[in-house]
């Protein structure tokens, strides 16, 4: 079967909600990400067979064939087309996913993987509330689907709390695992270690124009008093604000080409897809599919949980990454190394491609092989990708 490499994986520092990144409007946030995969790689810009743009909260500065928008207001030649896709959580894992099959069927040579979402200027579920102030329809689930699963509504909230009592998680355990991811993404911005993943974004600051390049989000002085002095989501549970992940604004990509490709652009790679799949089962705990995603993808590639040197498994919840160690019988120490959507955000539609980002430049800092990513997605479906650092 043909190959699909990448050429360069690339993100934007995280920015708070009505912070650093709250004056980018999202496409131009997404074409900053275009532009700087074609000036760190030397593509020629005219050579982009695709872009693949994940972005979940479709409204307003958000919609209108959003993909295409970034690539208008990017540097890119309006010949390069563009699709705006969404799988929740993994949308844009899933265009990391997409592109990789373009690429290996021998359709396209060279396609751009992304995902932008600013969820301060498009708030999570807008796409949703909007329409309901407005009057406009009945919402997302029918009455249809109400009545075959026995609920109202499905939530990622009861979603995580269904977690943690399966898997006997307490809130000190939760707001402890919360406290490492902030403790190693501080470790690592302290160590440069984001430096090579980052791209830098202008930014009106009290000290005039600045270039963004650090994630907001960290907390250096966290400890488990002030994770566990923040209110729970609902009484008797044991999830918080701050044993979740951040909102936040950011952009993503990769630059994802054939064999063929690397010839004729005389392409360096630095990593290629080794293995993906993506699977679905319960809607309404929602957040545990990516521990049967992982099994499937691990069986495929004939692979064990021992043979990854790292993986990047998304805090969404920190009962979802802990239930997944549990169940795969993973190393807590290869787990999130850098920190985790707690600490850095999680800016939905960005943040499949940001944590491949995170993964590859991981694996290459520390001289190893395999890494794994995966994240749990709204509708109760996961995506696992295994990539190989070159």
């Amino acid at each position: 079967m043909a190959e699909a490499y990448i050429v360069d994986a690339a993100r934007t520092a995280g920015g708070r909600r009505n912070g650093k990144l709250a004056g980018w409007h999202p496409a131009d946030l997404g074409g900053e990400v275009l532009n700087a995969l074609v000036d760190r790689t030397g593509v020629d810009p005219a050579a982009i067979d695709d872009v693949i743009m994940g972005c979940v909260t479709q409204a307003g500065e958000q919609a209108f064939a959003f993909g295409r928008n970034a690539v208008l207001a990017s540097k890119l030649p309006d010949s390069v087309p563009a699709v705006t896709i969404d799988r929740q959580c993994g949308s844009s894992q899933q265009a990391v996913q997409f592109a990789a099959q373009a690429v290996m069927s021998g359709m396209q040579d060279v396609v751009i993987a992304a995902g932008v979402e600013s969820m301060t200027r498009v708030p999570m579920f807008s796409n949703v509330t909007l329409h309901q102030k407005a009057g406009l329809g009945v919402g997302p689930f029918s009455d249809r689907i109400k009545a075959r699963y026995g609920v109202e509504a499905f939530s990622q909230f009861v979603g995580a709390e269904m977690i943690a009592r399966n898997y006997g998680f307490d809130r000190e355990t939760l707001d402890r695992f919360a406290l490492e991811s902030h403790r190693r993404a501080a470790l690592a911005t302290r160590a440069g270690a984001f430096e090579t993943e980052i791209v830098p974004v202008p930014v009106e600051t009290s000290d005039g124009i600045r270039p963004h390049v650090q994630d907001e989000g960290i907390r250096y002085d966290a400890t488990l008093e002030s994770i566990g002095s923040v209110k729970l989501l609902q009484e008797g549970g044991v999830i918080s604000a701050a044993n979740a992940s951040q909102i936040c604004d950011g952009a993503s990509g990769a630059l994802i080409v054939s064999e063929r490709a690397l010839k004729t652009h005389n392409l360096t790679p630095i990593a290629r897809i080794h293995a993906m799949t993506v699977t679905a089962g319960d809607p309404v705990i929602m957040l545990e599919e990516p521990i049967r995603a992982t099994r499937r993808a691990l069986e495929r590639a004939g692979m064990t949980i021992g043979d990854i040197d790292i993986y990047e498994v998304n805090e969404a919840f920190a009962p979802v990454p802990l239930a997944w160690l549990q169940a795969i019988g993973g190393d807590p120490a290869k787990l999130n190394v850098n920190g985790g959507a707690i600490a850095l955000g999680h800016p939905l539609g960005a943040t499949g491609a940001k944590l491949m980002a995170t993964l590859i430049h991981a694996l290459r800092a520390r001289g190893l092989r395999f890494g794994l990513q995966t994240m749990c997605e709204g509708g109760g479906t996961a995506n696992v990708t295994i990539v190989e650092a070159l």
